[in-house]
């Protein structure tokens, strides 16, 4: 937060303070963010157009940094804009209305504030009713929609536009939603009293009237009176389809008991509700309704990659969706899942990478390192990236960089050279190679078990013949015993390291190996008495487990 000495009072600014230093350390803390603005708004009793310059402008700025931060809470938007509202007036709220739409386009709430602050503020009909037509776009199709709908249909009968209302009612009408009952009957009533070619399209109608008048109706007030007859029968299919079609969605709509944003944990049953949902909806094949509900979905769910991931997925299935694709991953990416998820952001590289866009996916692996250096699982991706693009040297280059790089801890460094020696092997075919890589480094990493093991089973997993045998068992022994004898592993780890080495040499060993095997059973597995004495034991401090560095990066 910036600076700031406005004409609060002193417990005021140092309540103020206070939170601003909070955030300052933690700026990942919800409920000091929500502390900071509400103590934000309320400064000099609660601010107006004429409060301290210096107070509004850091309300706005709480408001601005918060809202960056958690964009789909409608709530404080609309609170938001009241304030600008007191302080700025309409223009001002406007705004910040557009920037809430923007933000969270399918909050039934937020619509329908903004559409209501539009009708109280706004003499023009026209600018009204295309906000609202904005809104029905946004937000028409959601289960919960009535008071939207309600909203704009009150506005229409306050300028007594009735041709509006049944249009309206006829769109509606259609939509499988929680009170779609009360509008089919207001639609059916207004009906009787409308022309009756507004009634249904121009062919169905034509339809009708043949009907009609094949059946021996000649004069025009029988042919009406039938013809509506028919018609309101046509409108009752439409009520029991819209029907069906609410039946169908009400049991996953009843079991979404959080239908807004929260930084707060989903119970797994929510969860497993949404994935049954969208399984639905997608089944029913139609597209704008599904991508509607991965919409909701995804102001609920928006911290889990699971969903985004999913709906990026189905995205691309779709014919020419390119950029739809790319906003949810950039979505996704730059404001909604938390950067100790990484695994949506290497998606979106790896989508940028299929449209030939290289220099784009390593700069979107380059931003995860920035935030999170040391993320073994963005490195490896990155050194693959720039394989397959530059060749091996260019993938090795990524290793020696983030090796070399200071912000790099050393139990990750581990990781990297294994990897390094990996890609020397398998992809080089260079075993010798690789197996440089590992005893250059053995000094260096005396405590990694990623490293011991990686070197051990490298080993283990060598092409031998009668001929090499021999050599390789060596080499092996080799390294099992500066596993025991050099480096500082656990001793579950070595006990674990041994099993392996025992399956080993049991597997492809010679008549002599049973005497090896009981020796170092005893001095691995036997009891403390009977083990051999190590002089000189370092202590070593415990340390993360390789699966928390792989998807951490870092060490606490």
């Amino acid at each position: 937060m910036t600076e700031f000495n406005f004409a609060g009072s002193e417990e005021e600014n140092a309540e103020i303070r206070k939170l601003s230093a909070e955030l300052a350390e933690d700026p990942d803390s919800f409920d000091n963010w929500e502390k900071l603005v509400r103590a934000a708004e309320s400064i000099e009793g609660g601010l107006n157009r004429n409060s301290n310059p210096q107070a509004i402008a850091f309300t706005r700025d709480s408001y601005d940094k918060f809202l960056a931060k958690f964009p789909l809470l409608f709530g404080y938007w609309k609170k938001y804009a009241d304030l600008e509202f007191a302080i700025a007036g309409t223009e001002a709220a406007e705004l910040v209305y557009e920037r809430g739409v923007a933000s969270i386009t399918n909050s039934v709430d937020l619509w329908t504030n903004y559409c209501s602050f539009k009708v109280e503020t706004s003499h023009d009909p026209d600018i009204i009713r295309e906000l609202f037509e904005r809104g029905s776009a946004s937000v028409g199709l959601d289960f919960l929609a009535h008071p939207f709908w309600d909203k704009y249909l009150e506005f229409e009968e306050r300028v007594e536009n009735r041709d509006a209302i049944f249009g309206i009612l006829g769109r509606v009408v259609h939509i499988p939603m929680h009170q779609y009952a009360r509008y089919f009957e207001r639609y059916r009533s207004l009906a009787q009293t409308r022309p009756i070619h507004e009634l249904v399209p121009p062919e169905n109608l034509q339809q009708q009237l043949a009907v009609v008048r094949a059946a021996g109706y000649t004069l025009e007030h029988d042919i009406e009176r039938e013809t509506r007859t028919r018609i309101d029968g046509f409108h009752l299919d439409i009520f029991q389809k819209t029907q069906t079609e609410t039946t169908k969605r009400w049991t996953y709509e009843s079991e979404i008991k959080r239908p807004y944003f929260h930084v707060t944990d989903i119970d797994e049953a929510q969860m497993a509700n949404w994935r049954k949902y969208l399984d639905f909806e997608e089944a029913e094949g139609d597209y704008s309704r599904i991508a509607f509900l991965y919409e909701r979905c995804l102001v609920t769910c928006a911290l889990y990659d699971e969903f985004w991931l999913r709906f990026a997925r189905w995205m691309i299935a779709q014919t020419g969706k390119e950029e739809e694709v790319r906003n949810i991953y950039q979505r996704a990416s730059m404001v909604y899942v938390p950067i100790a998820h990484p695994k949506i952001r290497l998606q979106y590289a790896y989508f940028e990478e299929m449209y030939d866009r290289v220099e784009v996916a390593k700069d979107i692996h380059y931003s995860v390192l920035t935030i999170i250096p040391g993320n073994i699982e963005t490195i490896v991706s990155l050194a693959n990236l720039c394989r397959r693009h530059g060749g091996l040297d260019a993938a090795i280059q990524v290793y020696r960089e983030q090796i070399a790089s200071t912000e790099t801890n050393l139990h990750t460094k581990a990781w990297l050279v294994k990897e390094w020696a990996r890609l020397l092997w398998r992809f080089k075919g260079s075993p010798d190679e690789a197996r440089q890589i590992f005893v250059t480094n053995e000094q260096s990493y005396l405590e990694s078990r990623a490293f011991w093991t990686a070197y051990l089973r490298f080993e283990i997993e060598q092409d031998t013949n009668a001929d090499t045998e021999a050599l390789q068992y060596s080499r092996i022994k080799q390294v099992f015993e500066s596993i025991r004898q050099k480096s500082h592993l656990s001793p579950d780890t070595i006990q674990e390291l041994t099993d392996e080495y025992f399956s080993y040499i049991l597997e492809r060993g010679t008549g002599e190996v049973a005497k090896e095997y009981m020796v170092i059973d005893r001095e691995v597995n036997g009891p403390f008495s009977v083990r051999p004495v190590i002089k000189d034991t370092v202590t070593i401090p415990s340390k993360p487990s390789d699966d928390d560095i792989l998807h951490n990066g870092t060490t606490a």
